[in-house]
């Protein structure tokens, strides 16, 4: 007998067992009389086989009781028994969707709007193209790399919802296939859109990428999440996600920049546990690819940092000035109140 909250689901053997007690008939006298081994009775009764036309005709001679009887108690156990692991099935479902940012997703029109959890249960189910949502127990999308500020449990559950809408945005993008070296090829000619507006750039590059296999799409930050950007393969692509968390237009160069380098040092492709490692790496490529690091350290050696001194090395490196002053900030080079008025936001609505 299984059950869940509402529903029981009881095995033919049951009846079977109520028989044996009525006749005082012993399991070991039972089964010769249905000429089966012991051990297939015991499963038998016990619900761990199925109750056979076979058995059903072989009960009706040692009971007397029509095989039509013991095959309708089977067909009702077993649609019942179904029921019950649709039950057990949604009430952990249901644990899961309430982890889950839906509202906030909702409010994007990812999902459906609701406060009903069933029906987020489902929706969910649908989102994640999964028959359930134990599926997304370990809330890892395949070979995901990932650029975020901090981890935990609601981030992760933030990251499998984004993630995932990446994967489907991704699809209505035609790409060429994958070719990293082209992309090595490309990386200065994306690297000189960072003096040039949001409405030219991300066209632009999104051109660039989807020649060498890359599918950009420009997701909205889901808060909580700590998420700058994602990428992992997807069919015959790679998908790279960003978000303009914060909004300041360094954090987003640098996380397109990051992205790039899990896609150039193969990270994407590591199934180890190097994950430190790797976002290390990555931040490497994308501070040393913007801002060169011989010609950084022989900025910084001077400790000239007046705005005008910032703008004219941005300018002898063909970089945004307010690129040099992020990596300044987050040095501690200078204050993180210091030459605000350089620092530029974006607002990208694709």
């Amino acid at each position: 007998m299984i059950h869940s909250r509402n529903k029981v689901a009881i095995p033919p053997g049951y009846s079977i067992r109520e028989q044996l007690s009525n006749r005082f008939m012993s399991q070991k006298e039972f089964s010769s009389r249905m000429d089966m081994s012991e051990k297939h009775i015991s499963r038998l009764i016990n619900g761990k086989v199925e109750l056979t036309h076979d058995v059903a005709l072989r009960l009706e001679s040692v009971f007397g009781i029509p095989a039509k009887f013991w095959n309708n108690m089977e067909a009702i156990y077993r649609e019942q028994e179904a029921r019950v692991h649709e039950e057990l099935e949604l009430e952990y479902d249901e644990e899961i969707a309430s982890k889950m940012p839906y509202a906030k997703c909702a409010g994007f029109g990812w999902v459906p709007q609701t406060q009903n959890i069933k029906k987020k249960v489902y929706n969910l189910r649908s989102y994640f193209e999964v028959a359930n949502l134990r599926a997304l127990e370990h809330l890892e999308v395949p070979g995901i790399a990932y650029r975020k500020a901090s981890s935990s449990i609601s981030s992760d559950y933030s990251l499998a919802m984004w993630a995932q809408k990446a994967r489907i945005e991704a699809r209505a993008i035609a790409t060429d296939p994958i070719d990293v070296k082209r992309l090595i090829q490309i990386i200065p000619r994306i690297r000189a859109l960072t003096t040039t507006e949001p409405s030219y750039f991300c066209k632009e590059i999104r051109t660039l990428l989807a020649k060498c296999g890359i599918a950009l799409v420009f997701l909205p930050h889901i808060s909580g999440s700590f998420l700058h950007g994602a990428t992992f393969k997807d069919g015959g692509h790679i998908v790279l996600g960003l978000t303009v968390r914060g909004k300041y237009a360094d954090k987003f160069w640098f996380s397109l920049f990051h992205e790039l380098g899990h896609i150039i040092c193969d990270h994407i492709s590591d199934n180890t546990d190097n994950y430190e490692e790797n976002e290390e790496a990555a931040d490497k490529f994308a501070q040393d690819t913007l801002v060169p690091a011989h010609q950084y350290d022989e900025f910084i050696s001077r400790r000239n940092f007046s705005k005008s001194d910032i703008v004219f090395f941005s300018t002898t490196i063909d970089v945004a000035p307010w690129i040099v002053l992020g990596r300044l900030q987050k040095e501690n080079h200078v204050p993180y109140n210091w030459h605000n008025t350089m620092k530029v936001k974006y607002v990208i609505t694709e």
